[in-house]
């Protein structure tokens, strides 16, 4: 079976420099051999996490929206591309508002203790995040890194690499960047072979 990759485009501007980086990522995903999909946040009605902590009694979520089925497919895929450019120094809405809304996963895994990842399996799913910022700084996408991580850790993927570029306002958007696209798109095909190895030598058992 091929390899499965779903991107997860974050933004609530469709087309712009993240979504372009994801795109580049998914392009080489598929030129590899990858299956790649894509899904736009912000087409998707889903709501914010209540806190109301039931989904620590029982592992469900009390809100019944296109989250629930969308998070039903991420844990089906080989890799999970999250994608989201930083606003005010961290994620989007969008993407921190699902983030939180796999709270009930993470309920059955700490919690409840009815689901638990082998390291194989941790080992064969692939989380990446794409991100791209204006400014120039070093560290503006460090704020966003530590609620990636977790989302990755909660869904049972590992934190496989980050294709990130700032400085868009001095290369007015991703296509004058030098080196951007280039990489995204290496790093789908680097993917793609890495998962493709992996399946040769761990049985799947999920």
């Amino acid at each position: 079976m091929p390899v499965k990759v779903l991107g997860i485009s974050g933004s609530p501007h469709r087309h712009g420099n993240t979504e372009v980086l994801l795109d580049a990522f998914l392009a080489g995903v598929t030129e590899e051999g990858g299956e790649a999909d894509k899904v736009i946040l912000k087409d998707i009605e889903y709501s914010p996490c209540r806190g109301c902590n039931t989904c620590h009694k029982d592992g469900e979520c009390i809100v019944k929206d296109q989250a629930i089925p969308l998070f039903d497919r991420i844990l089906m895929m080989d890799c999970l591309a999250a994608a989201s450019p930083i606003y005010s120094m961290g994620i989007t809405a969008e993407l921190k508002g699902l983030i939180d809304r796999a709270q009930y996963i993470w309920a059955r895994k700490f919690i409840l203790k009815t689901l638990y990842f082998t390291d194989d399996h941790v080992r064969s799913h692939k989380g990446i995040f794409i991100s791209t910022a204006g400014l120039s700084w070093d560290n503006v996408f460090d704020a966003a890194f530590p609620a990636i991580t977790a989302f990755f850790n909660t869904i049972g993927f590992e934190y496989y690499d980050n294709i990130i570029a700032n400085e868009m306002d001095k290369y007015h958007g991703i296509r004058g960047h030098p080196t951007a696209l280039k990489e995204a798109h290496a790093k789908g095909r680097e993917v793609v072979r890495v998962l493709e190895a992996l399946k040769r030598d761990v049985p799947d058992t999920d």
